[in-house]
């Protein structure tokens, strides 16, 4: 289908949050599927995005559309490689889009300052490259103000610590093996919120998460 390796990308991800409403067990919906705590949800999604870069994977699907030859290697490497350039910046960079997030969000009376200056006062423990004067990321900072992330922007950055751990242990057992599979689905996407996250994820992992795999994924280890 001539999918670029994004808009593959986007298809898994959102085929994550898919399986979570599928595969869910429960009978209250605001506690069953997605209806988790927003710093979970992102989950099953950001996982089944970690496929995307195995060779065992890709030549299920990945051939030239002409001469039907396997992607190779070489290129998978290269697209890793893609994905690492600038990692340090870019999560820390992130970091500072939560602080911003959770400044908004934790004031207690009326801002009288402006927004640059209460933005870049969020922004300083994170602040590594000089902000460009008359710009402002408040105002187009929907996510937080529209998009249902309020006080919770950091979710996306906790649940990458999730899914590298959780694909470390996929990788340990095989990324197609059906225990582990079978683990996923039982203790995570069945479960949906009925339960505190910790809990079932770690009735997943057999232990807590680590951001051992988070930082070795991300070229930082």
């Amino acid at each position: 289908s001539l999918l670029t390796f994004d808009e593959a990308q986007t298809l898994l991800h959102e085929f994550g949050h898919a399986l979570h409403g599928m595969l869910a067990e429960g009978t209250f919906p605001s506690i069953t599927g997605t209806g988790v705590y927003r710093d979970f949800v992102e989950l099953p999604s950001q996982l089944l995005e970690n496929w995307l870069t195995q060779k065992e994977f890709l030549d299920m699907c990945a051939e030239h559309y002409q001469t039907g030859e396997k992607i190779p290697q070489q290129l998978v490497d290269k697209i890793v490689a893609t994905q690492q350039f600038l990692s340090g910046y870019l999560n820390v960079c992130q970091i500072s889009f939560g602080l911003l997030d959770m400044a908004w969000h934790s004031i207690t009376e009326p801002v009288e300052q402006d927004v640059i200056a209460f933005e870049r006062r969020a922004f300083q423990p994170a602040q590594v490259l000089p902000l460009v004067d008359g710009t402002a990321m408040s105002p187009a900072f929907t996510h937080i103000f529209a998009g249902g992330y309020a006080a919770g922007y950091y979710g996306y950055k906790w649940a990458e610590v999730l899914d590298a751990d959780a694909f470390a242990y996929f990788l340990e057992q095989g990324i197609f093996n059906r225990e582990t599979a079978e683990l996923f689905r039982e203790h995570i996407l069945s479960k949906g919120g009925s339960e505190r996250p910790e809990i079932l994820y770690e009735r997943f992992r057999g232990q807590p998460a680590t951001s051992d795999a988070f930082f070795e994924r991300a070229g930082l280890r």
